[in-house]
């Protein structure tokens, strides 16, 4: 026994030289997937405006990206672990900004949708790799749980540079600037993290299964469009359909993992049960989060009639609180407890949630205010301490996977979240009443009800305007309750299933 762990003593021990040095490159790619992720939020009046896409393509663009994440990422964190996590960030990170000029002249939304369903092909080599990373260049568990909190204060903070950036650039240039933000970052990404990140990967990984490979992909993402399609169609034979496959298709994924000698993904993880805790919280966190984010900027903008980079600046106590929290949680979750922390996050974003059921086209500043900076502040306690779990819980040769597995949950809940809770609201806001000679686009999105409302006379603009944000409004009120009571159960479960558990 003795001389098994004598030469992974030093390797555990030794600080690696350069390695906060490292992380800023790491944090980078980081900021990168943040940003990408709200200026999209921020320009969807824009686009619709532009490209005129229908509700359901509308919300295609939104979460098609994460749909083809979900179902990449176990296959690129496992890649990651056999050809060099380095390599893979470094790779992706350069398809990442290629793939986003694309985006930026998309002129249709069909071709918008095709470009994002890239940019989710090579976004998911980033975040695996990244929080990997992190766990071979931080061996000391107190570093690592700092290391882990810079990681998550700067996703939160791209959540911030997001609107703001995105709103600067919506006021002084067209909508698909905010994908070319992408580009400076990524070269300096690429150019810097080519001197200053180590290579790591797994030193025994096995041969590489393309059989499991096409399992997760097709089960991952069948399983997300017959959610889709059954929350904004009904149970339609599509829905059914994509069902059908995905079950089976997951069945097999873990029934041949259970079975290979060096599985894509060991499912043996899940046994873990603060691993399963941790990433079952993450998963529907943003579930009930989600419909929040996407919606609220259309609010802001649409409905309470603020300008892009005002509306970026509303959003920012959210990312604030989800910082400051961030940098705090590792030092937080020891004094107290892992399972304290995380569901106390949880409940206080509940309540959060619970308070915008009251929201008006009126209401006033503080109260928004007040509830995003509690938004923020619990889901930074949250994301961070799990995040610091599936890391812990994990040997460092499988920490691709592991990493994998935590940002599945992140983009599954998403993708849900935005189909499910997104639905609440173009269904509720559908049902409005609308003045004699209304185009039908008006019912569609709020931005067809604004630019539909343009080209009519000034009364009759007037009245379709005021219903289409009343019901908007409704929407997003229900949504905000359904969001609440999931994350009130999430914060219960959590408390169950993270009991006992340390970092």
């Amino acid at each position: 026994m003795t001389s098994t762990l004598q030469p992974a003593t030093p390797t555990e021990a030794v600080k690696r030289p350069g390695r906060w040095l490292a992380l800023s490159v790491l944090v980078l790619a980081v900021l990168l997937v943040a940003v990408d992720a709200t200026v999209l939020g921020l320009a969807t009046p824009y686009i619709s405006e532009d490209l005129r896409p229908s509700g359901t393509q509308l919300l295609w663009i939104g979460d098609v990206y994460s749909f083809v994440i979900a179902g990449l990422l176990v296959t690129m964190g496992s890649l990651g672990d056999r050809i060099g996590r380095k390599r893979i960030l470094l790779g992706g990170a350069t398809a990442f900004g290629a793939i986003s000029v694309l985006n930026a002249y998309a002129s249709t939304p069909e071709s918008l949708i095709l470009a994002r369903a890239l940019l989710g092909v090579a976004g998911a080599t980033l975040m695996p790799a990244t929080l990997a990373l992190i766990r071979n260049l931080f061996h000391d568990p107190r570093e690592r749980s700092l290391a882990v909190g810079i990681w998550g204060a700067t996703a939160s903070a791209g959540t911030a540079v997001g609107p703001i950036v995105g709103g600067f650039l919506l006021e002084h240039f067209w909508w698909g600037s905010v994908f070319l933000i992408n580009l400076p970052v990524m070269a300096v990404l690429v150019l810097v993290g080519i001197r200053l990140l180590p290579e790591s990967k797994n030193p025994n990984p096995g041969p590489w299964d393309l059989i499991s490979v096409v399992l997760s992909l097709v089960g991952m993402i069948a399983v997300v469009y017959a959610v889709k399609e059954a929350a904004t169609h009904g149970f339609s034979w599509d829905a059914l359909g994509a069902g059908l496959l995905a079950g089976p298709a997951l069945y097999w994924f873990v029934r041949r993992q259970l079975t290979l000698p060096a599985p894509l993904l060991d499912m043996r993880l899940f046994r873990n049960r603060g691993f399963s805790g941790a990433v079952l919280a993450d998963l529907l966190t943003i579930l009930g989060l989600s419909g929040l984010v996407f919606f609220l900027s259309q609010y802001l903008q649409l409905v309470q009639g603020r300008r892009p980079f005002e509306a970026g600046l509303a959003e920012l106590p959210a990312a604030v609180g989800a910082v400051a929290a961030g940098l705090v949680a590792g030092r937080t979750a020891r004094r107290f407890s892992v399972r304290a922390v995380v569901s106390g996050g949880l409940a206080a974003v509940a309540l959060a949630l619970a308070s915008l059921t009251l929201i008006g086209e009126s209401t006033g500043y503080p109260l928004l205010g007040a509830a995003l900076l509690v938004v923020g502040v619990g889901a930074g306690f949250s994301f961070t301490v799990t995040a610091d779990v599936i890391l812990s819980s994990v040997p460092k040769e499988q920490a691709g996977a592991a990493s994998a597995v935590s940002e599945t949950a992140y983009e599954l809940g998403a993708a849900l979240g935005i189909a499910l809770l997104g639905t609440i609201v173009t269904g509720i806001y559908r049902g409005f009443t609308a003045p004699a000679g209304t185009p039908a686009g008006a019912h569609e999105s709020l931005g067809g009800a604004v630019e539909a409302a343009a080209g009519m006379p000034t009364a009759a603009g007037q009245e379709l305007l005021t219903s289409a944000r009343e019901a908007f409004v409704d929407g997003l009120s229900m949504a905000s309750g359904v969001g609440a009571a999931v994350l009130l159960a999430t914060a219960g479960a959590a408390w169950y299933l993270l009991r006992g558990q340390r970092l």
